[in-house]
Protein backbone atom coordinates (compact mmCIF):
# COMPACT_ATOMS: atom_id res chain seq x y z
CA UNK A 1 0.00 0.00 0.00
CA UNK A 2 1.41 3.32 -0.79
CA UNK A 3 1.20 5.58 1.96
CA UNK A 4 -0.07 9.26 1.93
CA UNK A 5 3.16 10.90 3.38
CA UNK A 6 5.43 8.74 0.44
CA UNK A 7 2.84 10.37 -2.50
CA UNK A 8 3.86 14.05 -1.33
CA UNK A 9 6.53 15.47 -3.49
CA UNK A 10 9.57 16.79 -1.84
CA UNK A 11 8.80 20.11 -3.30
CA UNK A 12 5.89 19.82 -0.87
CA UNK A 13 7.34 18.46 2.22
CA UNK A 14 10.48 20.78 2.66
CA UNK A 15 7.59 23.79 1.31
CA UNK A 16 9.07 26.32 3.73
CA UNK A 17 12.95 25.63 2.70
CA UNK A 18 11.91 26.22 -0.62
CA UNK A 19 10.01 29.14 0.04
CA UNK A 20 12.72 31.04 1.99
CA UNK A 21 15.49 29.94 -1.06
CA UNK A 22 12.99 30.94 -3.63
CA UNK A 23 12.74 34.05 -2.68
CA UNK A 24 16.03 34.74 -1.71
CA UNK A 25 17.16 33.79 -5.38
CA UNK A 26 13.91 36.40 -6.65
CA UNK A 27 15.81 38.95 -5.14
CA UNK A 28 19.17 38.38 -6.97
CA UNK A 29 17.18 37.89 -10.78
CA UNK A 30 17.21 40.32 -13.28
CA UNK A 31 14.07 41.41 -14.47
CA UNK A 32 13.95 39.66 -17.29
CA UNK A 33 14.49 35.99 -16.15
CA UNK A 34 11.69 36.94 -13.49
CA UNK A 35 9.29 37.83 -16.36
CA UNK A 36 10.37 34.65 -18.11
CA UNK A 37 7.35 32.33 -17.10
CA UNK A 38 4.41 32.93 -18.87
CA UNK A 39 1.46 31.16 -20.28
CA UNK A 40 -0.58 30.71 -23.58
CA UNK A 41 -4.28 31.22 -23.44
CA UNK A 42 -6.60 28.62 -24.52
CA UNK A 43 -7.34 29.65 -27.48
CA UNK A 44 -3.58 29.75 -28.43
CA UNK A 45 -3.21 26.73 -27.80
CA UNK A 46 -6.00 25.47 -29.92
CA UNK A 47 -4.47 27.97 -32.34
CA UNK A 48 -1.00 26.24 -32.38
CA UNK A 49 -2.37 22.70 -32.48
CA UNK A 50 -4.89 24.40 -35.64
CA UNK A 51 -1.76 26.00 -37.09
CA UNK A 52 1.05 23.16 -37.34
CA UNK A 53 -2.13 20.25 -37.77
CA UNK A 54 -0.11 18.28 -40.67
CA UNK A 55 -1.30 17.12 -44.12
CA UNK A 56 -1.68 13.23 -44.65
CA UNK A 57 -1.48 11.88 -47.82
CA UNK A 58 -2.96 8.71 -47.84
CA UNK A 59 -2.64 5.25 -50.04
CA UNK A 60 -6.03 3.05 -49.88
CA UNK A 61 -6.74 -0.53 -49.99
CA UNK A 62 -10.64 -0.41 -51.05
CA UNK A 63 -11.61 -2.36 -53.79
CA UNK A 64 -13.68 -5.68 -53.56
CA UNK A 65 -16.38 -3.64 -52.00
CA UNK A 66 -13.60 -2.19 -49.05
CA UNK A 67 -15.03 1.44 -50.07
CA UNK A 68 -14.50 3.41 -46.99
CA UNK A 69 -12.36 1.61 -44.94
CA UNK A 70 -9.07 3.86 -45.25
CA UNK A 71 -10.81 6.88 -43.92
CA UNK A 72 -9.64 8.68 -40.56
CA UNK A 73 -12.71 8.59 -38.03
CA UNK A 74 -13.24 8.93 -34.21
CA UNK A 75 -13.95 7.01 -31.55
CA UNK A 76 -17.65 7.01 -31.18
CA UNK A 77 -18.46 7.38 -34.87
CA UNK A 78 -21.13 4.54 -34.48
CA UNK A 79 -22.58 6.94 -31.93
CA UNK A 80 -23.15 3.72 -29.93
CA UNK A 81 -20.96 4.91 -26.76
CA UNK A 82 -18.78 1.53 -27.21
CA UNK A 83 -15.30 1.36 -28.09
CA UNK A 84 -14.80 -2.62 -28.01
CA UNK A 85 -17.30 -3.06 -31.49
CA UNK A 86 -15.78 -0.38 -33.58
CA UNK A 87 -13.87 -2.57 -35.42
CA UNK A 88 -16.78 -5.17 -35.97
CA UNK A 89 -19.22 -2.21 -36.79
CA UNK A 90 -16.20 -0.50 -38.92
CA UNK A 91 -16.47 -3.84 -41.35
CA UNK A 92 -19.93 -2.77 -42.43
CA UNK A 93 -18.55 1.22 -43.88
CA UNK A 94 -19.23 -0.08 -47.22
CA UNK A 95 -22.36 -0.72 -46.78
CA UNK A 96 -22.69 2.97 -45.30
CA UNK A 97 -21.48 4.23 -47.74
CA UNK A 98 -23.99 2.25 -50.38
CA UNK A 99 -27.15 2.93 -48.35
CA UNK A 100 -26.16 6.61 -48.22
CA UNK A 101 -27.12 6.52 -51.87
CA UNK A 102 -30.55 5.58 -50.73
CA UNK A 103 -30.98 7.72 -48.29
CA UNK A 104 -32.66 7.28 -44.44
CA UNK A 105 -31.28 3.61 -43.37
CA UNK A 106 -30.06 2.20 -39.95
CA UNK A 107 -26.35 3.82 -41.11
CA UNK A 108 -27.67 7.55 -41.09
CA UNK A 109 -27.34 8.01 -37.44
CA UNK A 110 -23.16 7.32 -37.84
CA UNK A 111 -20.98 10.17 -37.56
CA UNK A 112 -17.38 9.26 -39.29
CA UNK A 113 -15.82 12.83 -37.94
CA UNK A 114 -12.27 12.25 -39.25
CA UNK A 115 -10.04 12.99 -35.98
CA UNK A 116 -6.97 13.32 -34.64
CA UNK A 117 -6.94 13.00 -31.21
CA UNK A 118 -4.23 15.91 -30.01
CA UNK A 119 -2.07 17.35 -27.21
CA UNK A 120 -0.31 20.47 -26.59
CA UNK A 121 2.46 20.18 -23.65
CA UNK A 122 3.71 23.93 -22.97
CA UNK A 123 6.81 24.40 -21.19
CA UNK A 124 9.83 26.77 -19.80
CA UNK A 125 13.64 25.99 -20.94
CA UNK A 126 15.51 29.41 -21.98
CA UNK A 127 12.22 30.08 -23.36
CA UNK A 128 8.73 29.14 -24.23
CA UNK A 129 8.20 25.19 -25.85
CA UNK A 130 5.79 23.13 -27.20
CA UNK A 131 5.12 19.73 -27.88
CA UNK A 132 2.54 18.85 -29.98
CA UNK A 133 1.17 15.34 -30.79
CA UNK A 134 -1.41 14.38 -33.23
CA UNK A 135 -3.04 10.99 -33.05
CA UNK A 136 -4.59 9.57 -36.51
CA UNK A 137 -7.20 7.31 -35.18
CA UNK A 138 -8.74 4.34 -36.76
CA UNK A 139 -11.44 2.32 -36.01
CA UNK A 140 -9.58 -1.46 -37.55
CA UNK A 141 -6.02 -2.16 -38.40
CA UNK A 142 -4.64 -5.42 -40.29
CA UNK A 143 -1.63 -6.26 -39.32
CA UNK A 144 1.64 -8.17 -41.71
CA UNK A 145 0.36 -11.35 -39.88
CA UNK A 146 -2.80 -10.49 -41.45
CA UNK A 147 -5.12 -10.17 -38.23
CA UNK A 148 -7.47 -7.64 -37.77
CA UNK A 149 -7.15 -5.09 -34.85
CA UNK A 150 -8.93 -3.01 -32.98
CA UNK A 151 -7.68 0.88 -32.93
CA UNK A 152 -4.36 1.86 -34.54
CA UNK A 153 -2.12 4.00 -33.06
CA UNK A 154 0.38 6.00 -35.20
CA UNK A 155 0.68 9.15 -34.45
CA UNK A 156 2.24 12.54 -35.30
CA UNK A 157 4.71 14.72 -32.71
CA UNK A 158 6.49 18.36 -33.12
CA UNK A 159 8.47 19.90 -30.69
CA UNK A 160 8.24 24.00 -31.35
CA UNK A 161 10.49 26.07 -29.88
CA UNK A 162 10.91 30.02 -29.12
CA UNK A 163 7.07 30.43 -29.05
CA UNK A 164 6.53 34.44 -28.61
CA UNK A 165 2.76 34.88 -28.74
CA UNK A 166 0.57 33.77 -31.79
CA UNK A 167 1.64 30.52 -33.87
CA UNK A 168 3.66 32.12 -36.72
CA UNK A 169 5.67 34.86 -35.00
CA UNK A 170 8.60 33.82 -35.02
CA UNK A 171 9.04 30.07 -33.50
CA UNK A 172 10.70 27.57 -35.17
CA UNK A 173 9.95 23.35 -35.44
CA UNK A 174 13.08 21.79 -34.13
CA UNK A 175 11.92 18.45 -34.94
CA UNK A 176 9.22 15.82 -35.81
CA UNK A 177 8.78 12.37 -35.13
CA UNK A 178 6.14 9.67 -36.40
CA UNK A 179 5.16 6.50 -35.37
CA UNK A 180 6.12 3.80 -38.02
CA UNK A 181 4.67 0.65 -36.04
CA UNK A 182 6.62 0.33 -32.97
CA UNK A 183 9.48 2.65 -34.43
CA UNK A 184 9.58 6.31 -33.47
CA UNK A 185 11.40 8.24 -36.49
CA UNK A 186 12.57 11.81 -36.10
CA UNK A 187 13.48 14.19 -38.37
CA UNK A 188 15.00 17.68 -37.35
CA UNK A 189 15.09 21.25 -38.92
CA UNK A 190 16.87 21.19 -42.19
CA UNK A 191 15.96 17.74 -42.77
CA UNK A 192 14.77 17.69 -46.80
CA UNK A 193 12.28 14.96 -45.04
CA UNK A 194 10.83 18.02 -43.33
CA UNK A 195 8.44 19.67 -45.97
CA UNK A 196 5.38 21.58 -45.01
CA UNK A 197 2.27 23.86 -47.02
CA UNK A 198 2.12 27.13 -45.64
CA UNK A 199 -0.87 29.06 -45.89
CA UNK A 200 -1.13 32.64 -44.19
CA UNK A 201 -2.89 30.60 -41.50
CA UNK A 202 -0.64 27.47 -41.07
CA UNK A 203 2.55 25.58 -41.38
CA UNK A 204 1.11 22.07 -42.09
CA UNK A 205 3.94 18.94 -42.19
CA UNK A 206 3.59 16.46 -45.18
CA UNK A 207 2.96 13.40 -44.23
CA UNK A 208 2.08 9.87 -45.85
CA UNK A 209 0.10 6.91 -44.61
CA UNK A 210 0.52 2.89 -45.84
CA UNK A 211 -3.24 1.66 -46.48
CA UNK A 212 -4.70 -0.67 -43.59
CA UNK A 213 -3.68 -4.00 -45.65
CA UNK A 214 -1.08 -6.84 -44.73
CA UNK A 215 0.81 -6.00 -47.45
CA UNK A 216 4.68 -7.50 -46.44
CA UNK A 217 8.30 -6.14 -47.35
CA UNK A 218 6.84 -2.67 -48.03
CA UNK A 219 4.90 0.13 -45.91
CA UNK A 220 1.59 -1.37 -44.58
CA UNK A 221 -0.33 -1.72 -41.47
CA UNK A 222 -1.26 2.84 -41.81
CA UNK A 223 2.49 3.58 -41.21
CA UNK A 224 3.47 7.06 -41.15
CA UNK A 225 6.12 8.37 -43.83
CA UNK A 226 7.67 11.88 -43.77
CA UNK A 227 6.73 12.87 -47.44
CA UNK A 228 9.85 14.34 -48.87
CA UNK A 229 8.35 16.11 -51.92
CA UNK A 230 8.05 20.10 -51.22
CA UNK A 231 4.07 21.34 -51.52
CA UNK A 232 5.27 22.70 -55.17
CA UNK A 233 5.38 19.31 -56.41
CA UNK A 234 1.84 18.22 -55.55
CA UNK A 235 0.61 21.56 -56.31
CA UNK A 236 1.62 21.20 -59.77
CA UNK A 237 0.09 17.83 -59.97
CA UNK A 238 -2.99 18.89 -59.22
CA UNK A 239 -3.21 21.69 -61.19
CA UNK A 240 -2.29 19.49 -64.29
CA UNK A 241 -4.36 16.14 -63.39
CA UNK A 242 -1.25 14.45 -62.83
CA UNK A 243 -0.29 11.24 -61.32
CA UNK A 244 -0.85 11.02 -57.44
CA UNK A 245 2.24 9.84 -56.08
CA UNK A 246 4.50 10.79 -52.93
CA UNK A 247 8.14 10.86 -52.22
CA UNK A 248 8.78 9.59 -48.71
CA UNK A 249 11.68 8.74 -46.45
CA UNK A 250 13.84 5.65 -46.32
CA UNK A 251 12.57 4.47 -49.37
CA UNK A 252 12.82 4.40 -53.04
CA UNK A 253 10.74 5.98 -55.68
CA UNK A 254 7.15 7.41 -55.02
CA UNK A 255 4.49 5.85 -53.66
CA UNK A 256 0.77 6.30 -54.35
CA UNK A 257 -1.78 8.01 -52.59
CA UNK A 258 -5.65 8.11 -52.86
CA UNK A 259 -6.53 10.50 -49.89
CA UNK A 260 -5.56 13.91 -48.73
CA UNK A 261 -7.19 14.45 -45.22
CA UNK A 262 -7.01 18.15 -44.57
CA UNK A 263 -7.29 20.57 -41.33
CA UNK A 264 -10.60 21.66 -41.69
CA UNK A 265 -9.55 24.75 -39.75
CA UNK A 266 -7.57 26.25 -42.46
CA UNK A 267 -9.46 27.94 -45.24
CA UNK A 268 -6.13 28.48 -47.10
CA UNK A 269 -5.35 24.75 -46.94
CA UNK A 270 -9.20 23.18 -47.58
CA UNK A 271 -9.28 25.24 -50.39
CA UNK A 272 -6.01 24.74 -51.98
CA UNK A 273 -7.43 20.61 -52.08
CA UNK A 274 -11.12 21.52 -52.39
CA UNK A 275 -11.33 19.22 -49.45
CA UNK A 276 -14.97 18.08 -48.11
CA UNK A 277 -16.32 16.68 -45.04
CA UNK A 278 -17.23 12.78 -44.88
CA UNK A 279 -21.19 12.91 -44.16
CA UNK A 280 -23.60 10.69 -44.87
CA UNK A 281 -24.66 12.82 -48.08
CA UNK A 282 -21.96 12.96 -49.00
CA UNK A 283 -20.05 9.48 -48.03
CA UNK A 284 -20.17 7.76 -51.81
CA UNK A 285 -18.79 10.75 -53.34
CA UNK A 286 -15.73 10.68 -50.48
CA UNK A 287 -14.80 6.84 -50.58
CA UNK A 288 -12.11 5.42 -52.64
CA UNK A 289 -12.87 2.29 -53.95
CA UNK A 290 -8.94 1.65 -55.60
CA UNK A 291 -6.91 -0.58 -54.01
CA UNK A 292 -3.10 -0.09 -53.46
CA UNK A 293 -1.91 -1.69 -56.54
CA UNK A 294 -3.87 0.99 -58.58
CA UNK A 295 -2.65 4.29 -59.35
CA UNK A 296 -4.83 7.42 -59.73
CA UNK A 297 -4.48 10.26 -61.24
CA UNK A 298 -5.35 13.78 -58.98
CA UNK A 299 -8.95 14.25 -59.89
CA UNK A 300 -9.67 10.84 -58.61
CA UNK A 301 -8.13 11.57 -55.42
CA UNK A 302 -10.55 11.46 -52.56
CA UNK A 303 -9.84 15.48 -50.59
CA UNK A 304 -11.52 15.19 -46.62
CA UNK A 305 -11.33 17.33 -44.22
CA UNK A 306 -10.64 16.38 -41.10
CA UNK A 307 -11.12 17.92 -37.26
CA UNK A 308 -8.99 18.04 -33.47
CA UNK A 309 -10.35 16.71 -31.10
CA UNK A 310 -8.24 15.81 -27.66
CA UNK A 311 -6.45 12.93 -26.03
CA UNK A 312 -7.84 14.00 -22.86
CA UNK A 313 -11.38 13.00 -24.11
CA UNK A 314 -10.71 9.21 -24.20
CA UNK A 315 -8.49 9.06 -21.36
CA UNK A 316 -11.74 9.03 -18.41
CA UNK A 317 -13.10 6.03 -20.49
CA UNK A 318 -9.57 3.99 -19.15
CA UNK A 319 -10.36 5.09 -15.32
CA UNK A 320 -11.55 2.68 -12.93
CA UNK A 321 -14.36 4.78 -12.05
CA UNK A 322 -15.04 6.22 -15.35
CA UNK A 323 -17.17 2.83 -16.77
CA UNK A 324 -13.80 1.81 -18.53
CA UNK A 325 -15.33 -1.88 -18.48
CA UNK A 326 -17.43 -0.91 -22.05
CA UNK A 327 -14.18 -0.30 -23.67
CA UNK A 328 -10.88 -1.80 -22.00
CA UNK A 329 -10.19 -4.66 -20.56
CA UNK A 330 -9.61 -5.07 -16.48
CA UNK A 331 -6.36 -7.02 -16.95
CA UNK A 332 -3.43 -4.70 -17.56
CA UNK A 333 -3.85 -1.49 -15.13
CA UNK A 334 -1.57 1.92 -14.85
CA UNK A 335 -1.73 3.66 -11.54
CA UNK A 336 -1.54 7.77 -11.94
CA UNK A 337 -0.86 9.90 -9.27
CA UNK A 338 -3.16 12.51 -10.20
CA UNK A 339 -2.02 16.19 -8.89
CA UNK A 340 -4.40 17.88 -11.41
CA UNK A 341 -8.31 16.28 -12.23
CA UNK A 342 -8.83 15.36 -15.91
CA UNK A 343 -11.10 18.16 -17.02
CA UNK A 344 -13.41 19.07 -19.63
CA UNK A 345 -14.01 22.25 -22.11
CA UNK A 346 -16.30 23.75 -19.26
CA UNK A 347 -13.16 23.69 -17.06
CA UNK A 348 -15.20 20.44 -15.11
CA UNK A 349 -13.27 17.54 -13.31
CA UNK A 350 -14.15 14.14 -14.92
CA UNK A 351 -11.12 12.46 -12.79
CA UNK A 352 -10.41 13.27 -9.37
CA UNK A 353 -6.99 14.19 -8.15
CA UNK A 354 -4.74 11.52 -6.42
CA UNK A 355 -3.46 8.15 -6.86
CA UNK A 356 -6.15 6.26 -9.69
CA UNK A 357 -5.97 3.50 -11.62
CA UNK A 358 -6.45 3.58 -15.73
CA UNK A 359 -7.10 0.58 -17.47
CA UNK A 360 -5.89 0.28 -20.94
CA UNK A 361 -5.75 -2.73 -22.63
CA UNK A 362 -8.50 -3.01 -25.90
CA UNK A 363 -11.85 -4.95 -25.15
CA UNK A 364 -12.42 -6.56 -28.58
CA UNK A 365 -16.22 -7.95 -28.76
CA UNK A 366 -14.50 -9.84 -31.33
CA UNK A 367 -11.64 -11.25 -28.68
CA UNK A 368 -8.70 -10.51 -31.79
CA UNK A 369 -6.98 -7.97 -30.22
CA UNK A 370 -5.97 -7.18 -26.78
CA UNK A 371 -2.97 -3.85 -27.82
CA UNK A 372 -2.68 -1.29 -25.23
CA UNK A 373 -4.23 2.44 -25.29
CA UNK A 374 -3.16 6.25 -24.19
CA UNK A 375 -2.47 5.59 -20.67
CA UNK A 376 0.69 2.82 -22.11
CA UNK A 377 1.76 4.07 -24.84
CA UNK A 378 5.21 5.12 -24.27
CA UNK A 379 4.87 8.84 -26.59
CA UNK A 380 2.58 9.82 -23.81
CA UNK A 381 5.37 9.63 -21.37
CA UNK A 382 7.77 10.95 -24.13
CA UNK A 383 9.53 7.96 -23.08
CA UNK A 384 10.14 6.06 -26.78
CA UNK A 385 13.15 5.47 -28.41
CA UNK A 386 14.30 8.41 -31.47
CA UNK A 387 15.27 6.23 -34.93
CA UNK A 388 16.82 8.16 -37.88
CA UNK A 389 15.48 5.17 -39.89
CA UNK A 390 13.12 3.51 -40.92
CA UNK A 391 12.83 -0.19 -42.56
CA UNK A 392 9.79 -1.99 -44.28
CA UNK A 393 9.95 -5.22 -42.23
CA UNK A 394 8.93 -3.73 -38.96
CA UNK A 395 11.66 -3.83 -35.40
CA UNK A 396 12.80 -1.47 -33.72
CA UNK A 397 10.91 0.39 -30.80
CA UNK A 398 12.63 -0.96 -28.04
CA UNK A 399 11.01 -0.41 -24.56
CA UNK A 400 14.38 -0.46 -22.64
CA UNK A 401 14.37 3.35 -21.68
CA UNK A 402 10.58 3.32 -21.08
CA UNK A 403 11.24 0.25 -18.40
CA UNK A 404 14.44 1.91 -16.81
CA UNK A 405 13.12 5.58 -16.59
CA UNK A 406 9.81 3.42 -14.97
CA UNK A 407 12.48 2.13 -12.64
CA UNK A 408 14.37 5.17 -11.89
CA UNK A 409 17.52 2.95 -13.23
CA UNK A 410 18.58 5.82 -15.94
CA UNK A 411 19.49 9.48 -15.63
CA UNK A 412 18.72 12.03 -17.90
CA UNK A 413 21.52 14.31 -20.21
CA UNK A 414 20.60 16.41 -17.05
CA UNK A 415 21.46 14.05 -14.27
CA UNK A 416 18.05 13.43 -13.13
CA UNK A 417 15.70 10.49 -13.10
CA UNK A 418 12.36 10.39 -13.72
CA UNK A 419 11.78 10.27 -9.82
CA UNK A 420 14.35 13.12 -8.44
CA UNK A 421 13.13 15.26 -11.41
CA UNK A 422 8.88 14.95 -10.18
CA UNK A 423 9.61 14.60 -6.30
CA UNK A 424 8.30 11.49 -6.12
CA UNK A 425 10.97 9.02 -5.08
CA UNK A 426 8.28 6.40 -4.02
CA UNK A 427 7.17 6.43 -7.28
CA UNK A 428 9.72 4.14 -8.90
CA UNK A 429 8.19 0.94 -9.97
CA UNK A 430 4.74 1.39 -8.38
CA UNK A 431 3.39 4.10 -10.22
CA UNK A 432 3.54 6.96 -12.73
CA UNK A 433 2.80 10.66 -11.71
CA UNK A 434 0.74 12.40 -13.61
CA UNK A 435 3.11 15.45 -15.41
CA UNK A 436 5.93 12.60 -15.82
CA UNK A 437 7.17 13.44 -18.88
CA UNK A 438 10.81 13.38 -20.85
CA UNK A 439 11.79 15.71 -23.42
CA UNK A 440 14.05 14.58 -25.88
CA UNK A 441 16.58 17.22 -27.50
CA UNK A 442 16.01 15.51 -31.20
CA UNK A 443 19.39 13.81 -31.06
CA UNK A 444 19.20 9.97 -31.69
CA UNK A 445 21.64 7.93 -29.08
CA UNK A 446 22.53 4.28 -29.57
CA UNK A 447 23.19 3.51 -26.16
CA UNK A 448 20.94 0.96 -24.99
CA UNK A 449 18.54 2.15 -22.74
CA UNK A 450 19.72 6.04 -23.23
CA UNK A 451 17.89 8.95 -24.83
CA UNK A 452 19.31 12.41 -25.02
CA UNK A 453 16.91 15.27 -23.36
CA UNK A 454 15.06 15.99 -19.88
CA UNK A 455 12.70 14.75 -17.56
CA UNK A 456 10.34 17.81 -16.91
CA UNK A 457 11.10 19.08 -13.17
CA UNK A 458 8.75 19.20 -9.91
CA UNK A 459 5.48 22.03 -10.77
CA UNK A 460 6.83 22.54 -14.38
CA UNK A 461 2.99 22.10 -15.71
CA UNK A 462 1.68 24.98 -13.37
CA UNK A 463 0.51 28.09 -14.60
CA UNK A 464 3.18 30.49 -12.42
CA UNK A 465 5.76 28.44 -14.14
CA UNK A 466 4.83 29.07 -17.77
CA UNK A 467 3.61 25.70 -18.11
CA UNK A 468 0.45 23.48 -19.22
CA UNK A 469 -0.09 19.93 -19.34
CA UNK A 470 -2.43 19.44 -22.36
CA UNK A 471 -2.45 15.66 -21.71
CA UNK A 472 -5.62 15.94 -19.03
CA UNK A 473 -7.42 18.82 -20.58
CA UNK A 474 -10.16 19.05 -23.03
CA UNK A 475 -9.85 22.10 -25.27
CA UNK A 476 -11.52 21.35 -28.13
CA UNK A 477 -15.62 21.21 -28.24
CA UNK A 478 -16.85 17.68 -29.15
CA UNK A 479 -19.60 18.80 -30.74
CA UNK A 480 -21.97 15.62 -29.45
CA UNK A 481 -23.96 14.28 -32.45
CA UNK A 482 -22.93 16.39 -35.21
CA UNK A 483 -21.36 15.67 -38.69
CA UNK A 484 -18.10 16.57 -39.95
CA UNK A 485 -18.27 20.10 -40.72
CA UNK A 486 -21.36 21.17 -39.01
CA UNK A 487 -21.15 23.55 -36.42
Amino acid sequence: MISSAAMLPLRTRVAPLAVAVFTLVGLCLPAEAEAQAWSLTNAQRQAFLRYYAPVIFKRANANDNKHGYDWLTNFDFDQDGDFSNNKLHWKQINQYVDASRAGPSAFDKWRIRPTLYTSLIEYMDGGKNLTLVYHLYHALDKNAAGNWQLHDWERVELQVKNVVGNPGSGETVAYAVVTQHKRNVVRRAGSGDLQFMQTGTGSHLLIWQAEWSDKLLAPHGQELRFVTDPYSFFAGRMASGGKAEADVNNDDGRKKLHFVFVPEDDGAAVAAFNAQPVRYSTADAQASRYDNGSSANWPAVKRVTYELQDLADILPTHWEHGGYATHWLPDASQFFYLESPVVNEAGQAEVSVGLQRFFSKTRDIEGQDDREGYPSKKWFFGTFELNDKASDTGGGGSSEFHDKSWAGTVADSRGQTRMSASGYPASVNSYWWQHDYFVHSGVTDDTDGREQGFWLQGGWYLPQNGGFDGRWVQLFDDRPGKESGEY
